[in-house]
């Protein structure tokens, strides 16, 4: 029963970081720069928010932005920040799929248990998995915008590290509790002797018959 729990809320952790790893992939509020303060940028439309697709400006009555469609012309590290984000939003289908399948409640037919705990042991991997690339692909980000020169943190930096812990947490959870648990021993695997003597045969009991009667 508790290793049902911990399964179902790694669970739970898993999906919930797979959709934020998502909605940081989508989305463009990476890193928002200025070089004055916030109210002073948006009058003078010079903030700036980056993201992985598309650099946008930001002002009072104004959301402008212009996509980085010239693949060969971008940074080294947007390409390869592009790569692992996509990268790990495909690994998180098949992870959630498994371990989704792998729960104590959903019957495949007649599988054993040791089938299911394999399934569950490969889904909290992948999980795992899928948080790596995003953690790199932060780092990358943030390396670079330090030397540009960064203000504040965008809204996809923040989903991307919920994402990434929630992954990690989620899939240490699931690979933790799905262990097989020992065969337990039945009736049918008991042998049972009997104390008593070997059956006489039949002549025998007919010569200690006549013997009684002499």
């Amino acid at each position: 029963m508790a290793n049902t729990c911990l399964q179902f809320t790694g669970f739970v952790m898993s999906f919930l970081g797979w959709i934020g790893l998502i909605i940081a992939t989508a989305t463009n509020e990476w890193v928002v720069t200025c070089k004055y303060n916030m109210n002073t940028c948006k009058k003078m439309d010079e903030l700036e928010v980056k993201g992985l697709w598309a650099d946008c400006v930001i002002s009072t009555a104004l959301y402008h932005c212009i996509t980085l469609t010239q693949i060969l012309e971008l940074p080294a590290y947007i390409q390869t920040s592009r790569a692992l984000m996509v990268t790990a939003s495909i690994l998180g289908l098949p992870a959630v799929a498994l371990v989704l399948m792998s729960m104590s409640c959903i019957n495949l037919g007649s599988e054993p248990e040791s089938a299911k705990n394999k399934r569950s042991v490969l889904g909290g991997t992948i999980m795992l998995l899928t948080g790596k690339p995003i953690f790199i692909s932060l780092k990358l980000i943030l390396a670079f915008c330090g030397i540009r020169g960064l203000m504040s943190f965008g809204f996809s930096l923040y989903s991307g590290w919920v994402g990434t812990a929630l992954c990690l947490l989620g899939g240490c959870m699931i690979t933790c509790c799905s262990v097989e648990t020992p065969a337990t021993y039945t009736d049918n695997n008991r042998f049972y002797y009997s104390k008593q003597g070997p059956a006489h045969s039949g002549p025998a009991s007919t010569n200690h018959a006549k013997s009684a009667h002499v």
